[in-house]
């Protein structure tokens, strides 16, 4: 019994020994690149999974693994740590500073639930709605970024006005008990009963308190002492607000082509391959991928309030029926907190406006449809991306003045000497989460390392066999593929090898290019499981609720459902569209193919 308990401490330091040792043969014995960026790959990514070292600095092996193997040299590996992504972090954690210290964030959080109502269930699908439809118009990252404060607050806000109302049921319930108490022996019975009405239960109260008492002892059993949450549901509550906001950010990137990069690399390379092909737009995109993205945004909302929450249909739907005393308690600490704000201040109104300034800049730099901002700069195009948009804006913060400082002079005079900006320095330091930053690089890194390897190749190669299958069997394995491998390398990266393997595919073949490609870069997107698949789901990662597993669970449920849906797609309202069951005349003839 003492070494297993020895060997449950030390846990996590014996699988990073075990887990390097055991792996060791494989870069060892075949003696390629493609085997030690594999070894990476696998050490790397059972350490993310299991959490045998602190997630960010597991993401710094890349950085010492690739040069020691001779893959890629230090220096190339440490630029691949800093990207476009992490100014755009930085531009947009400088909006969630702001409104966060002038407690914007609070105001919204407060009226949305006002306007929803304090049902976990309804909320979290308005979340996911309106979440999903400004993914689709901005990117998925800067989304959850802006979305997550004010989850976060209203999910605060819940726990705060249960916490209220069960203390005050109680307060009640052991007055009652005390009066109870106090009655003497030898009061008459119209006394008792007089008694009795006055200590007449509240309407929709229980009149049982020890029930009442227990139901909360028992929601409060699985919870560990010192945590920050009250009940086991509030923890779960919280596990599932975040996760609705990092996959709806996700789904509603695949309405658009501007939506998502993937989306975009797959519109540039089929539009160079195919010039003759007038079939892929922003309105033909938009019209086969919305229904795809409604089906699995709502089965996804299904999926994760069966997970954490269950599913109480009786709860949701009815209809009619007055809320209970809980219910109308919560509404009301609600009204109060929001009361308690205040009329709206000159800070809160600056925050709200460069916050909308950048969201519409953000719509308006080329949105697709048609010509955005970016082409006032014809010498530099795809110089200025979301980034460039975001620390724009987020330079303002630093400017604008949020308070004017003043002094008294000896003559009583009222003069300013200095001005305070709406954020710090300090401020924004304390909110930039740069354990994640690391975290998305090494993620980057990774990426990067298996392309320059020429282990990505290797993968995508292993494809080619598919040609002696039938269409859907290859339509259904590429998909999983491509879902699988998004996990552990970049969606961009992913979709970059996949697309030259697959349209020699589906023309050796005689398949409608379109037949493959589109399913496979759909999916490319279903990066649902691990905290470094894609950026959305590092950043609702970083406010601490989930773990690793969680995120295991709920994507696995996630990226069936999106597969299942998208083949759903491909045999129903997308084939007429495209006509997919003719090869095209827009695609080479077959003669001239040779299978890669």
């Amino acid at each position: 019994m003492k070494l297993l308990s020895y060997i449950f401490i030390y846990r996590r330091l014996l699988l990073v020994v075990f887990t390097v040792l055991v792996l060791l043969p494989l870069p060892l014995v075949l003696r390629t690149k493609e085997a030690e960026a594999a070894y990476t790959l696998f050490v790397v990514a059972i350490f993310w999974l299991s959490e045998a070292l602190p997630l960010s600095v597991t993401a710094l092996l890349p950085g010492l693994m690739f040069p020691l193997f001779g893959i890629m040299p230090s220096k190339t590996v440490a630029s691949a740590y800093f990207k476009d992504f992490h100014l755009l972090l930085i531009g947009v954690i400088c909006l969630a500073t702001s409104i966060e210290k002038w407690n914007l964030h609070k105001r919204i959080a407060l009226r949305m639930v006002m306007m929803v109502g304090v049902n976990p269930a309804w909320l979290t699908l308005g979340f996911m709605v309106s979440t999903a439809f400004l993914s689709m118009w901005l990117s998925n990252t800067s989304t959850a970024a802006m979305v997550m404060p004010i989850v976060e607050a209203v999910a605060q806000q819940i726990i705060s006005a249960e916490a209220e109302v069960e203390t005050a049921q109680m307060t009640y319930f052991n007055g009652n008990a005390n009066h109870g108490l106090e009655i003497d022996e030898g009061v008459n019975g119209d006394e008792i009963d007089e008694k009795k009405e006055k200590t007449k239960p509240l309407p929709g109260y229980c009149n049982d308190a020890e029930k009442i008492s227990s139901k909360i002892e028992l929601e409060k059993v699985s919870v560990t002492e010192g945590s920050k949450y009250r009940t086991k549901k509030d923890h779960m509550m919280c596990k599932l607000m975040c996760l609705c906001i990092a996959y709806s950010s996700t789904i509603g990137g695949l309405t658009t082509i501007t939506g998502t990069s993937t989306n975009l690399i797959f519109a540039e390379y089929f539009n160079t391959r195919y010039p003759d092909c007038d079939c892929i737009n922003f309105g033909s995109w938009f019209t086969f991928s919305l229904p795809i993205a409604v089906i699995i945004l709502l089965l996804s909302w299904i999926w994760l309030q069966w997970l954490f929450l269950g599913f109480d249909f009786k709860e949701m739907f009815k209809c009619g029926k007055t809320k209970t005393a809980k219910e109308r308690a919560c509404a009301e600490v609600i009204k109060q907190e929001y009361r308690k704000l205040g009329p709206i201040r000159y800070q809160e109104i600056v925050t709200l406006v460069l916050f909308i300034v950048m969201a519409l800049l953000w719509f308006s730099r080329d949105p697709g449809f048609a010509s955005g901002w970016a082409a006032l700069f014809p010498e530099y195009p795809s110089f200025a991306t979301d980034s460039t948009v975001a620390l724009l804006v987020g330079l303002l913060f630093f400017l604008i003045p949020a308070n004017r400082l003043t002094k008294t002079t000896p003559t009583g005079e009222i003069v300013a000497f200095d001005y305070s900006p709406l954020i710090t320095w300090k401020e924004f330091q304390s909110f930039m989460p740069w354990d994640i930053a690391i975290l998305v690089g090494g993620g980057f890194a990774l990426a990067d390392g298996c392309e320059e390897s020429g282990l990505s190749k290797w993968i995508g190669n292993k494809l080619s066999p598919l040609g002696s299958l039938s269409v859907w069997l290859i339509i259904l394995i590429s998909s999983l593929i491509v879902t699988s491998l998004t996990e552990v390398a970049s969606n961009p990266a992913t979709i970059t090898i996949v697309l030259p393997i697959l349209s020699p595919l589906a023309e050796a073949i005689q398949v409608n290019p379109l037949y493959i490609l589109i399913p496979s870069t759909l999916c490319v997107s279903f990066a649902f499981l691990l905290p470094v698949a894609n950026p959305p789901n590092a950043i609702v990662f970083s406010y601490g609720h989930l773990k690793v597993i969680d995120m295991v669970k709920a994507g696995l449920g996630v990226n069936v459902v999106g597969v299942a849906v998208v083949m759903l797609g491909m045999s129903t309202w997308i084939v007429p569209m495209f006509d997919l069951n003719t090869y095209p005349a827009w695609a080479p003839p077959v003669s001239n193919q040779t299978m890669p």
